[in-house]
This record gives structure tokens, sequence and C-alpha cells, in this order.
């Protein structure tokens, strides 16, 4: 079945067309010229400023002009994760989206429902013609650039732009819950150079040395579930072995974007002859250690090594204990929850990325908390472990957290409308994940802001799927509060 035959008809189809055309942070201009040329066949008029985000305007139901102006927001981009058996280019390649019982997902990758759903929803809005039967007040639409790797497009969102008085953030993941507030972050970049001396192939032999099969996911939503981080494991073992081993490490690489719990990491390792057995002996302890500890969480976990090909350099066998005694130590995962509101993850870090190309080590992480101060303080337990053994590290792109309104006005209203359409109250949450909000709240104080969305799990990961149902649940809701919102007279 097609995704595009599912209801809501005019949702799947937008998805439908989104996922046929490849949009990775950093790489939307050719999904937003299909937007651009939507726009103008609906008579829809669009804006872009010099970042390249996109703004929508519609002008109100007949009737309702004078109703508080609404603007909705989503980000264009989209995740690129793809499992290592999977050959898929996502600058070129479409989705390959597809239904499984009552979820779509996708073969081998992201689906990019996060927050191509979202969009998705605001295009299905803003070109549906006037015999919908959408009710609603003013429209504007904010649709923004690269949020997934830096949040540029909010960053850099022109002030003065937009009339609205309301924003609706629909880049959430739990149908049946409105968020009023999010953690802010921050990237960590660690650079260190390591000098590689000459390996004797006639007396060294060589392994690859794998971390496979881990859940992986979001590394703000998904880090209080107790996932393994393979950059993390990885370490362990080949810490561990360097207590029995004279090894270094020719090559190493695991995850790859810094706001995703790796996966996967790989290395390849050269120890002279002779030691091969004691090798193995470790790996086989430590592997059993490992799956013993993350036996309910990650039952697909897989530590495996294979003889290769000797390499002709590899790191000094110091520098290898070093880094790997910085990694071993370095803080991941939640490093503190929330005291005033109970079940949300105040502070966290996740290694996303370690990568060793010719003679430099790179590592990546993405820092979040609820509290600027506390995110700072997680940024220099980082730079306490690495500046140990000379690395330099930096921090950049630091964004705000978004506060809770103290005017409980429209929240109280969109949980009256929520309850009468579902016969249900709905949750109200702080989500650890960084939304836009914040970042956009800044530029214009006088929004009111609420986020909500469909179910989505794996985010930024393969095994992304969304809830068929609960799509048509949340675009019942997005018209319900629309037309509400339309009955409210502008100040």
């Amino acid at each position: 079945m097609s995704i595009s035959h599912l209801n809501p008809v005019a949702v799947w189809q937008q998805f439908d067309r989104i996922c046929s055309i490849p949009h990775p942070s950093k790489h939307e201009e050719d999904l937003i010229q299909y937007i651009l040329e939507e726009a103008k066949k609906h008579n829809v008029v669009t804006e872009r400023d010099e970042v390249g985000n996109v703004k929508l305007s519609k002008p109100a139901t007949a009737g309702y002009e004078n109703a508080v102006s609404v603007v909705m927001q989503s980000h264009i981009d989209m995740v690129p994760q793809k499992n290592a058996t999977t050959s898929h280019d996502f600058t070129k390649d479409p989705i390959q989206a597809y239904v499984e019982g009552d979820w779509v997902t996708a073969k081998g990758t992201t689906l990019g429902a996060d927050n191509g759903i979202g969009m998705a929803a605001i295009l299905a809005v803003m070109f549906a013609d006037e015999d919908s039967g959408i009710v609603h007040g003013p429209l504007e639409a904010l649709l923004t650039v690269d949020e997934e790797a830096g949040m540029t497009g909010a960053f850099e969102l022109k002030e003065s732009w937009f009339n609205s008085k309301v924003l609706l953030n629909l880049d959430t993941e739990e149908e049946g819950e409105l968020y009023v507030g999010c953690a802010g972050g921050v990237d960590v970049t660690v650079n260190w150079p390591v000098a590689k001396v000459p390996v004797d192939a006639e007396a060294c032999v060589a392994y690859e040395l794998s971390v496979t099969g881990l859940k992986g996911g979001h590394s703000g939503i998904d880090i209080h579930k107790g996932r393994g981080n393979a950059n993390k494991l990885l370490s362990r073992v080949l810490l561990a072995l360097t207590k029995a081993c004279e090894i270094s490490i020719a090559e190493l690489q695991g995850g790859t974007l810094r706001n995703a719990i790796p996966r996967e990491a790989f290395a390849t390792v050269v120890l002279p002859k002779g030691q091969e057995s004691a090798f193995q002996s470790v790996i086989e302890r430590v592997t059993e250690y490992i799956t013993d500890e993350y036996d309910y969480v990650e039952s697909d976990l897989m530590i495996r090594t294979k003889s290769t090909e000797t390499p002709q350099s590899a790191m000094d066998m110091q520098a290898v204990t070093g880094l790997l005694n910085a990694i071993v130590t370095c803080p991941n995962g939640v490093l503190r929850n929330s005291d005033r509101f109970e079940g949300v993850v105040e502070t966290s870090s996740n290694l996303g990325i370690v990568t060793l190309e010719d003679e430099l080590v790179s590592l990546k992480f993405m820092t979040r908390s609820l509290k600027d101060h506390a995110r700072d303080n997680a940024v220099q337990r980082i730079r306490s472990c690495f500046e140990l053994i000379g690395a330099d590290v930096e921090a950049s792109g630091a964004y705000p957290g978004w506060a809770p309104s103290s005017d409980p006005s429209l929240l109280k209203s969109m949980k009256s409308v929520y309850q009468t359409l579902f016969d249900q109250v709905p949750g109200t949450q702080i989500i650890h994940a960084g939304l836009e909000c914040g970042i956009l709240g800044a530029k214009y104080p006088e929004w009111d802001m609420i986020s909500f969305g469909p179910t989505i799990t794996g985010a930024h990961s393969p095994d992304e799927r969304v809830n068929i149902p609960s799509v048509a649940r949340f675009w019942d809701y997005l018209l319900a509060v629309l037309k509400h919102l339309a009955g409210k007279q502008s100040a």
C-alpha cells in the first residue's frame, strides 16, 4: 500500500512527496523549490530570508479576518542515518517509506517523519482549497533550514518578519502530549593531533574490532533509556585490551551524528605476534560482561573481531592509552535529572562521533540541559578529560532552552480543545530534546508557544517510524486548534 493513500490523505500525500525529494541537513534546496512551486499554484504568498528559511502566508477563512494570527512551524531537513548494510545516498536517493501494520517506516534508513510529518501537515493546511472545510484566522508558516545540524535557520531568522502572536511548533513525537518547554544545548568538538608510527608487518598481526547492533536513537528523547553508546563500549573494550596486549590503533570510526546515540563503532588494531591468545581472551571476557550488563535493553548487541591486513602505521601505544582513558572517563548519558519536573532529564551528554583520520583524532558531543550553567558545567567536564592529554576542546552553537510560559491561557485553551475532541485530557511535558522554540522565542518574545505532534519512535535512527492512527489524531487536533483560535479576536 502506498503511503499516499493513507488517511488523512492531504497529509500523507505531502509526506510521500517529501520522502521522494532528498533533504538531509544542508541539502534542502530541492525540497524548498518544490514547496515554492506548490505555493505558487495555490496562490500562497512566499518569502525567504538570507539563510534560506521559508515563510508562507495565507489569508483567513472568510469571516475570520480579525482573528488572532497564528504561525505554524517545522524544520525542513532530516537526519541522515542508515544501517551499515544499506546502500543509500541521502543527497540523491529518495526515502523508501512503506506501511508496516499501524506504522510507516523506511527501508534501512531514517524515515524523516522528524520533522517531515509536521511539515506535511503545514503544507496540507496552507495548500488547502477554500472548499476544504478548514477554518482558520490569518495564517503564517515558518519552515526552517538546518535544524538537525546546528539550528542555523532558527539562529539566523529575520526579526520583525512575522505578525503572529501564537506559534504552533509541530516537532514533537508523542501524540496526546503538549510540550511547553525544552532543553538548550551546545556542540562540543575535540581535536587531538597524533603521530602514527610505522608497523612492522613481519612482527605484528591486525584485527578489525566492531561493536554493532545497538538501538541508537535520539540523544535527547532517548538518552534516559540506558541504551549503549557504541563509542563508549568500543573504547571500554580497547582499554581492557591495553592491560593484556601491546595494542595500537590504526583506524577508528564510530557514529555519524553528534545528536544521535551511536549504534556502531569500528577499530583496526595492531599487536605483536604471540599475543593473539591474550587478545581473544580479553575480547571474550569483556564481551560477556557488556552483553550481561545490557541484556534487557540491547538484545542485538554484537562485539566481533576478524583478522585483517596489517596496516602500514598506527598510533603510538602511549597515545592510545591516553585517548582511551579520556573517552572512557568523559561524561556521557544522563548527568542529572530535574528536581523541579518529575521524570524530566535536566542535563545530559552524548559522544556521537569518534574518528581517526590521517593523524587527527576528532570527537563530537551534543550536550544538553534545562539550565545553561549546568550545560556549561558538562562542557567543562568534557574539557577537563581531554585537555589532560593535550587535546583542543571547542564549544560552539550554544542555544537556550525554552522556559514554560508564565501565562497559561494558550495551554488551557489547547487542553480544552483536545479534551472536547477526544474525551481525554492531554499530558503536559518539558522535552529534553532541543526544539527551536527557545531560539525563536528569543527573537519573538511576544510569541506564545506550544509544541505537539504525532507519535514517532526511533527518531535519528534507521528504526524511525510514525504511527498512522496518531497522525490522523494529530491532524484532527491541529484543525480543531486552528478553528478554536480563529474564534479569538486579535488584540
